[in-house]
């Protein structure tokens, strides 16, 4: 698993570790005498227990057949996944292709209501044209995934649009100023994108926040990141995907969330920051 740069994974991890350790205790067995069982260098189950390396599938079978508690494996391997889940680098989750990872967050969307996402790099998913999205997809696809289904992952991003239109949720947005001038797919995408931004803005359910570019600014740009309800936020890196669900992480980011939004421009004025980019291109 990657190093990631959150501490609810690597919370994640020690309770995987205090779990194994916990195992061992019950068994009578030393950490040595575990790794005497698996066959591995007495350094390794230490490492495990101390959770300064994760351990593999093999592992957590492995100490689990040694301590006699081949019952809990099912449970320690779902813990595992857990951990790794929350820190995938691209070239892991994008492996059987674009499609899959659209069509994977679907369920996040369905259940959450308030939506905040931050942009310093592009149009946020949701609020993208169709035209828009496959540009941005075909750049992820060419740089690094083997498989070609950016129509079929087009059309997974394009129908999760839904949850825009459906009762119940609130949606708020925040662009850099910068976003609207960054050219994903020539000028005639980024003028019907902007068309749409102005269309968008003016759902009753949607919030829609302009930070200004200039140089006196009290919050620099920061990452692109959503935040779920108050219980997961979610960060695009440049080597992977980030999920974190440890609260007082997930403040960190509404907190940051609010003094950019304090930053931001609002209706007409961001229609105006808006139009004018548009105008610009025309």
């Amino acid at each position: 698993m990657a190093e990631s740069p959150s501490s609810s994974a690597q919370q994640a991890r020690r309770i995987l570790a205090e779990r194994l350790a916990g195992l061992c205790r019950d068994a009578g067995l030393t950490g040595r005498e575990i790794a005497v069982r698996c066959g591995w260098h007495p350094s390794k189950s230490s490492r495990i227990m101390n959770a300064r390396t994760p351990p593999s599938l093999g592992d957590i079978r492995a100490w689990c057949r040694a301590c006699g508690a081949e019952d809990q494996i099912a449970d320690l391997l779902a813990l595992l996944r857990n951990a790794e889940g929350m820190w995938i680098g691209w070239r892991r989750m994008e492996r059987a292709g674009l499609k899959q990872v659209q069509e994977a967050r679907l369920p996040l969307f369905e259940r959450t209501r308030r939506f905040r996402s931050y942009s310093s790099w592009f149009v946020p998913g949701l609020i993208q044209t169709r035209a828009y999205t496959e540009a941005v997809l075909r750049a992820v696809q060419r740089r690094r995934v083997e498989v070609d289904d950016v129509a079929e992952a087009v059309a997974a991003r394009v129908e999760r649009q839904r949850v825009l239109y459906e009762g119940g949720r609130r949606f708020a947005f925040l662009i850099e100023e910068s976003v609207l001038r960054n050219g994903i797919g020539g000028t005639d995408v980024l003028v019907g994108q902007l068309g749409h931004l102005l269309a968008v803005g003016s759902l009753p359910n949607v919030s829609l926040g302009v930070v200004p570019t200039g140089p006196d600014r009290s919050r620099m740009p920061v990452e692109g990141f959503w935040i779920f309800d108050a219980a997961q936020a979610n960060v695009e890196l440049v080597s992977g995907y980030l999920t974190i669900t440890q609260p007082s992480e997930v403040t960190m980011y509404a907190e940051t969330f609010a003094e950019l939004a304090a930053l931001a421009v609002y209706g007409s004025s961001a229609r105006a920051l808006i139009a004018s980019a548009r105008d610009a291109l025309e």
